[in-house]
């Protein structure tokens, strides 16, 4: 069920934006159809979401089409012009770069540029938030920039991981994990992967394909004799979509 604080009702005129079996379409159908009650502010921050959730599925299958490099955090690099590489294997915005030019070099120069997943997983978060804001509000709200982890991201976009939820959604980060992990390539514990809406996932370093893809990609790198597989993991990470929507809105 959704509903909007300043009264709108109007929700097929919502639907009817949206071309049938797009990842826009199916947000909004999940969220118009679940049990739980999903409030939102206004039409507009809906609309944000969805097309914020949007903005993060196209950035994922930008860097599929850019075959961005996996790298372990050892051995992780970057565009320098842009980039600094920290010694734990991140990346910092340099200084005098300006933010927009550097998020969008990582999807015109990817084979610059080599991470694991949940370096990528941040890489496409702070993309889709430029999409959605366009270069100057995105440089005017991302002076830091430190691509890496979810504790090093900017405050605005603050992913948070929801668990036991009762809906996922197209543009959430799911998580499989492989809790018989060969202790010689720690890298295959576990992989974030982005919900492309579908049934269809994206995962840096494995690529494209439904959840089973991904579960026998990480029982393959099991120790030997294991008989526990890899699961999907009942919870999903996501950006603070408020804040970016009222940040957007109290500066336009």
């Amino acid at each position: 069920m959704i509903r909007f604080e300043d009264g709108f009702s109007d929700l097929q005129s919502v639907f009817a934006q949206y071309r049938r079996g797009s990842p826009e379409y199916e947000v909004l159908s999940k969220l118009f159809e679940s049990g739980s009650v999903y409030t939102y502010l206004s039409r507009e921050e809906l609309e944000f979401e969805i097309g914020l959730r949007r903005g993060i599925i196209d950035a994922s299958l930008a860097l599929y089409r850019g075959r961005l490099p996996f790298r372990i955090f050892q051995e992780s690099f970057c565009n320098e012009e842009y980039w600094n590489r920290r010694q734990d294997g991140g990346f910092v915005l340099r200084p005098g770069a300006r933010p927009s030019r550097a998020v969008e070099d990582i999807f015109v120069n990817t084979r610059k540029y080599g991470t694991e997943c949940a370096t990528a997983i941040v890489i496409i978060y702070y993309k889709a938030v430029l999409d959605s804001y366009k270069p100057d509000l995105f440089d005017r709200a991302f002076t830091r920039i430190v691509l890496m982890n979810w504790q090093d991201m900017d405050p605005l976009i603050d992913p948070a991981t929801y668990r036991g939820l009762a809906d996922y959604l197209p543009g959430d980060c799911r998580y499989v994990r492989n809790p018989d992990v060969d202790p010689l390539t720690p890298e295959w514990q576990g992989e974030n992967i982005i919900d492309l809406g579908g049934g269809r996932y994206y995962g840096h370093g494995i690529g494209l394909g439904d959840i089973g893809f991904f579960i026998d990609a990480l029982n393959r790198n099991r120790i030997g004799g294991s008989q526990v597989s890899a699961y999907l993991v009942d919870s999903a990470t996501r950006p603070d979509f408020r804040s970016l929507y009222l940040y957007r809105k109290n500066a336009s």
